[in-house]
């Protein structure tokens, strides 16, 4: 278990050190780990809400900051360049993603034009239970996403990193929210980048 739990804080950190320079990206990340809180309860009441709440609000607002505000040039902090960095990832990385998030887009006009998917999902005839069924099928995506890469991990590395990798994804949200919590604070304050990428600039 110390083990396991050493190897879950170094991806934490490797994450959090090569992804996380950006204010900006910080905040839509506590804004993302708000609303993962919100679709973990919505779990428990109604499946498919959880999951529109996550894809839309979480994944739109954490993504977002990863592809549009996050430097993707040479990293001065970590002296590793982009491509570096991408090669080590140990998740989804950006090419990853883009294949992931076209899936997601796509899976919307695949269900209206085939309702119940195969029957995967239940039919739908009205706007509320097309949303629906477009919930289900994002939630079975972000498990299939989810247990697909763990199970990737599994092959590539061992079973231990997978496992490390899929505690640090659903755990996330709580962590994001210790880590970035202060990132809106700095943001109005005028502070684009974190204190260590200042220091590196200059």
């Amino acid at each position: 278990m110390k083990d396991f739990l050493y190897a879950l804080k170094i991806q934490r950190w490797d994450d959090h050190r090569y992804y996380h320079h950006c204010r900006i990206n910080q905040s839509l990340h506590f804004l993302s780990a708000m609303s993962f809180l919100v679709a973990y309860v919505m779990l428990f009441i109604d499946p498919a809400w959880a999951a529109l709440i996550a894809w839309l609000i979480s994944m739109t607002s954490r993504q977002a900051g990863h592809f549009f505000f996050e430097p993707l040039g040479y990293d001065h902090v970590n002296q590793a360049t982009n491509e570096h960095k991408e090669e080590i990832k140990v998740g989804y990385n950006l090419r990853r993603k883009v294949v992931l998030l076209s899936i997601w887009i796509v899976l919307p006009l695949v269900i209206f034009l085939n309702p119940g998917l195969w029957g995967l999902i239940p039919e739908h005839e009205t706007l509320s239970e097309f949303m629906h069924a477009v919930g289900y099928a994002w939630l079975y995506l972000g498990i299939a996403a989810l247990l697909f890469r763990t199970c990737h991990l599994f092959i590539l590395f061992d079973v231990r990193t997978g496992l490390v990798w899929m505690t640090k994804i659903l755990t996330d949200p709580f962590h994001d929210i210790y880590l970035y919590h202060k990132a809106p604070w700095h943001l109005l304050h005028g502070q684009r980048f974190s204190d260590a990428e200042l220091h590196a600039s200059h």
